[in-house]
């Protein structure tokens, strides 16, 4: 049986931990739900020094909008001298990336606690596995 998605659902919500702003995702990130997801985004980014965590423990699909939409999250938060970092282990997300050729584009960790905590890497926004 073939299954046939009609509807995406990405949930969001947001928090301030110690000045980071971290968007927990719940969902897919993909052409439906892209457009939205930008938007908050690049609300998030607009100001000087965006320090932003991205919690994607719990999407559970990405595609090549989502991809875009978190690279342009990366783009908007480096030119205005900020930060950007993902929380997540999940292994087939963390391939996605290495086949797109993103492994060592972002700031990645195993859990909240250490994205919080890591300091920022010297120029450097490679993958961690914190």
């Amino acid at each position: 049986m073939t299954e046939i998605h009609t509807t995406a659902t990405l949930r969001s919500s947001e928090r301030v931990i110690a000045g980071t702003t971290v968007v927990a995702l719940s969902g897919e990130i993909d052409l439906l739900t892209a457009q939205p997801l930008s938007e908050r985004l690049d609300m998030l980014t607009a100001g000087p020094r965006p320090d932003l965590v991205l919690d994607l423990r719990s999407v559970s699909f990405i595609d090549c909008a989502g991809l875009s939409v978190l690279c342009r999250a990366r783009n908007r938060t480096a030119a205005r001298g900020g930060r950007l970092r993902f929380v997540t282990g999940n292994t087939g997300f963390l391939r996605i990336l290495r086949h797109a050729q993103l492994g060592g584009v972002f700031e990645i960790h195993a859990r909240l606690p250490n994205a919080l905590a890591a300091k920022p890497e010297s120029g450097d926004t490679s993958a961690t596995a914190g």
